[in-house]
């Protein structure tokens, strides 16, 4: 729907066009775009284009964690234009933050008249959270094509090409896990997500079996007790388990002061930005670094920094998403001790010039993908 050549614009700086699509999602898979066309008369003689649109993307099969399942990625895609050069980022919506498309779009929108917007002026305007991710990474992407520089130079951080990720096997019955490890037993890093009940010891056991040669990682999303801890950690350490994510919720994490380690627990839900640091250090080893948490890549650059200097190790990490939401992540590479960005590998379909990935490893991003 596109709003007629006679109706009031809404502000002599700005046009709102709304365009329904009405190609498939399997085709073209959004069913809503939002275009912000703003007066960038006080930023340059050019006029700055921010376009937001919400997108769906089917999974190759279910991907369940302690809090629900879910059957597609849904994501806001941002691109950023300014005379003929374009950047673009994306986000991805967190319920458990209570996040939406329409709240992520509003956010969008409250910037949207802001004259010189830069990435600096961005950590101020908005709160941490997918909005901002997907705006911050835009702006880069935009600087490097200014530029003629990459994202990793503008960044001053070298580039690490092939590393290892991680591939998540989503929370089942023992048997069900087994047979998706099976599946992937040529990869070398397996992340299982765990339910916070009796079966979990009996999962880990069953793609141990399965894929003896693979290093695993767990996630229980928040879903254990101190109890449940006790008594399964151990027998996590003898199957060789490498880290333990987030087992109690972030308003119970302080347990984690009490409780024996022998295997390095990692902060996920409880650690977003730099300022959550100071709470974390006597109860994680390790720090999961996603953009949606940290809203963008500016901030999650000081993170890394910050908990590198604090001795954190650091695994990197993404939402179920794109390739366009793991290339700036794929950047952070260089600081992590685990990566964990395989959201792609969980799709029905990528984006074009999606990231390349081989028999685990993960390459990087084309510059006609992003940066």
């Amino acid at each position: 729907m596109v709003p007629a050549a006679n109706a009031p614009a809404a502000t002599s700086a700005m046009s709102l066009v709304i365009v329904e699509a009405k190609t498939p999602a399997t085709v073209r898979p959004f069913n809503r775009e939002i275009c912000w066309h703003v007066s960038a008369s006080r930023v340059s003689l050019t006029i700055l284009k921010i376009e937001a649109k919400e997108e769906f993307w089917p999974l190759k099969h279910p991907f369940r964690i302690s809090r629900g399942s879910r059957t597609e990625a849904h994501v806001i895609a941002i691109s950023v234009t300014e005379a003929e050069q374009t950047g673009r980022g994306e986000g991805a919506p967190i319920a458990r933050y209570s996040q939406s498309a329409a709240t992520v779009l509003a956010q969008i929108e409250s910037v949207r008249t802001v004259c010189g917007l830069n990435r600096d002026e961005l950590q101020q305007l908005l709160p941490p959270g997918a909005a901002r991710n997907a705006l911050d990474c835009a702006l880069w992407d935009l600087e490097a094509k200014r530029s003629g520089k990459s994202v990793w130079e503008l960044a001053g951080i070298p580039t690490v090409d092939q590393m290892e990720t991680s591939f998540t096997i989503s929370l089942d019955t023992p048997e069900r896990m087994a047979n998706a490890a099976t599946a992937a037993v040529q990869l070398p890093i397996l992340k299982l997500k765990l339910g916070g009940d009796d079966a979990d010891r009996a999962r880990v056991g069953a793609v141990h079996a399965a894929a003896p040669k693979a290093r695993l990682l767990i996630d229980a999303n928040e879903s254990w007790s101190p109890e449940h801890y006790r008594k399964t950690v151990p027998s996590l350490a003898e199957l060789g388990v490498e880290l333990i994510e987030q087992p109690f919720s972030v308003s119970d994490d302080e347990v984690l002061e009490t409780l024996d380690h022998p295997i390095p627990v990692c902060a996920d839900e409880s650690c977003h930005t730099t300022a959550d640091l100071p709470r974390l250090k006597n109860r994680y080893e390790v720090i999961n670094v996603k953009l949606d948490k940290t809203g963008g890549l500016t901030e999650a650059l000081q993170l890394c920094e910050r908990a590198h200097n604090d001795n954190f190790k650091i695994l990197i990490g993404c939402m179920v998403c794109t390739s366009l939401s793991i290339a700036p992540a794929r950047l952070l590479a260089g600081y992590a001790d685990w990566l964990d960005l395989d959201g792609p590998l969980l799709l029905s379909r990528d984006r074009d010039h999606g990231l390349l990935y081989q028999n685990g490893r993960i390459g990087m991003p084309a510059s006609r993908l992003w940066g």
